[in-house]
């Protein structure tokens, strides 16, 4: 007669997967995830192998990772489908280990992706959080966007209510991340969340701004009744109108519990799986700035496009670009060498469209260039045109890839994990197109690159400049 083996504690479950009776350490076990017996199975992990045990009919053996809070906790658990379609539950190991400690760092870093990736209003920021960008989508956020877009320079708390606060400017940043606000011509409740641009040690130099709605937006589009006479839409094209606001809030959600599932943020989980969810938020971002990309693509090419230039400094623009990627660059070890304080370059431009280009080219600049190593953006008057150049130190580009790299969706062979849409480069050309100047590149393999951006000088603003330097 075969001897069975010992079990440390069992239990058992009836056809619904309620657990109707267990020992300790199991019972004790359900009651710290929340349980109740009978009730529920309270163990996700063990209640996704009853349920497996059950459905298929099969004895299952495995190991249980599970979490009480405070300990990690490992166990072989064998569970047997019995007759009355309930299920065996056999604990042959236990083994209790401390948790790891937090990371509080990681954990921070987490939360913001989250809040990037849930966010329906994201504005670019300067030092004292006066907006330098704003983009918004939803249908409730179109004043407020509006009015940010025509307040450039002004703080972004002007546009805004915060809930339960009296604000005066200035405020400190820290009392504004998280804050309830009131959004003029939402019904909706909004959390603000704001990520400093800065090197450790410094004084920001510029802040991303993040706002989240508490709920989705209620989609309330009326069907147009038969033989009504619909209106043409001379607003953002199929892509920006329809498909981006729809497409963006889903992924979003996805990227936000792939990345809470990748940090364990729910519970203990197998390295392989949290690697699976590494790439499912990896494809999600990917996804994500493709549809937002699109979205661009379908302004610039659209018979409607046009800018709104005004008198800019080329070199504040570039001096705000390399603050709001200073961090980024600064994690590789990258220096940006920018135009320094005191250096004016006068253009006739629409700002925000200048600095969406500069982004796209020392981003591209840091992605692509080694680490430890220097980009620079230099200034020239070229006559009447005013002129930004970004250099880097990266492979370069043969002349084949040069005629390519301004292409719509050309990744010069780089891989998805590289990151990129292939369009913004194409987008940056429009733009600079569009408010009468041009994009271009200087290069040679294994010589960096240089992108040069010309737009309309602003002759008034140099004159004096010129009556001195004739030449």
């Amino acid at each position: 007669m075969t001897e069975q083996p010992p079990y440390l504690a069992q239990g058992r479950s009836d056809a619904t997967g309620r657990l109707v009776s267990a020992v300790e350490p199991l019972l004790g076990l359900q009651h710290e995830c929340g349980g109740v017996l009978p009730g529920p199975i309270a163990i996700p992990a063990l209640r996704e192998l009853e349920e497996k045990s059950r459905s298929i009919g099969l004895k299952l053996a495995r190991t249980m990772r599970a979490s009480n809070g405070r300990e990690m906790i490992t166990a072989w658990i064998e569970i047997e489908p019995l007759a009355d379609a309930g299920c065996e539950i056999r604990v042959l190991t236990w083994q209790v280990s401390p948790l790891p400690p937090e990371d509080t760092q990681q954990i921070a870093e987490h939360r913001a992706a989250i809040d990037r990736a849930l966010a329906e209003l994201t504005a670019r920021l300067d030092e004292r959080q006066g907006v330098l960008a704003v983009q918004a989508d939803a249908t409730d956020l179109r004043e407020l966007a509006a009015a940010m877009q025509a307040g450039i320079g002004q703080p972004w708390t002007d546009f805004v209510s915060i809930d339960g606060a009296a604000h005066h400017q200035p405020m400190h940043w820290r009392l504004l991340d998280g804050a309830k606000l009131t959004v003029p011509g939402s019904e909706r409740s909004w959390r603000a969340s704001l990520f400093p641009q800065q090197v450790p040690g410094a004084d920001p130099t510029g802040f991303e701004l993040c706002l989240t709605a508490e709920a989705p937006l209620p989609r309330a589009e009326p069907r147009p009744l038969p033989g009504s006479v619909v209106l043409p839409n001379n607003g953002p094209g199929l892509v920006g109108r329809d498909i981006a606001p729809v497409l963006r809030q889903p992924i979003a959600r996805i990227i936000a519990n792939a990345e809470t599932i990748r940090t364990r943020m729910a519970g203990p989980l197998a390295d392989e799986y949290s690697q699976y969810a590494a790439d499912i938020s990896s494809a999600g971002e990917h996804l994500l700035a493709l549809i937002e990309g699109l979205a661009d693509l379908e302004v610039v090419e659209s018979d409607e496009f046009n800018t709104a230039p005004d008198r800019i400094d080329l070199a504040d623009v570039a001096r705000r670009a390399s603050g709001i990627l200073g961090v980024r660059a600064q994690e590789r070890g990258i220096v940006i060498d920018a135009p320094k304080e005191g250096e004016h370059l006068p253009a006739i431009a629409e700002f925000r469209r200048v600095l969406q280009i500069l982004l796209n080219l020392v981003g591209n600049a840091i992605r692509y260039t080694p680490e430890n190593s220097q980009i620079w953006i230099r200034l020239e008057d070229a006559g009447g045109k005013a002129r930004l150049i970004v250099a880097d130190q990266g492979p370069g580009l043969s002349d084949e890839q040069q005629a390519k790299v301004f292409e719509k969706f050309e990744r010069l062979g780089r891989s998805n994990e590289d990151g990129g849409s292939g369009l913004g480069l194409y987008i940056s050309r429009r733009l600079a197109r569009a408010m009468g100047g041009d994009l271009t590149v200087e290069s040679a393999p294994g010589q960096g690159a240089r992108f040069i951006l010309d737009v309309p000088a602003d002759l008034l603003a140099l004159a004096p400049t010129t009556a001195q330097n004739p030449d």
